[in-house]
């Protein structure tokens, strides 16, 4: 961060750094040291995928499961196809016990089906 600070520039409007929401990492000092830099700590909103456990837990499934499995890759590109894959396989053939032994992506469909058709018995009913 210091030699961010260092590289700032008179006249700018605004510099953010970026930072992480967590109050575990965010120390008081490192906070008035921003602030005497004239510095915004840029964190994500809550809720967004940068400060969220479940993308965490994706992410390291991701890697435990196809990189660090399949691995080493030769090139970028396969990779790439792979992770298509995964993530094809993740959403559309992973069969999750918790929600009935379907995959996740049938049980959002059912999900928006049943909302749509209890908006529709809403709109005959009134």
């Amino acid at each position: 961060m210091a030699k961010s600070c260092g590289a700032t520039q008179p006249g700018a409007d605004r510099f953010s750094y970026p930072s992480d929401r967590g109050s575990q990492y965010v120390s008081i000092r490192y906070t008035e040291r921003l602030d005497q830099a004239g510095i915004q700590p840029s964190v994500g909103s809550k809720g967004d995928s940068y400060d969220n456990a479940l993308a965490e837990t994706i992410n390291g499934l991701y890697k435990a499961e196809l990189i660090h499995r399949r691995g080493p890759w030769k090139t970028r590109e396969s990779v790439e196809l792979a992770t298509l894959q995964w993530v094809h396989w993740f959403n559309h053939v992973r069969l999750l016990t918790p929600i009935g032994g379907i995959p996740p992506a049938e049980a959002e469909a059912n999900y928006w089906r049943q909302l749509a058709n209890s908006n529709t018995s809403k709109e005959v009913s009134t």
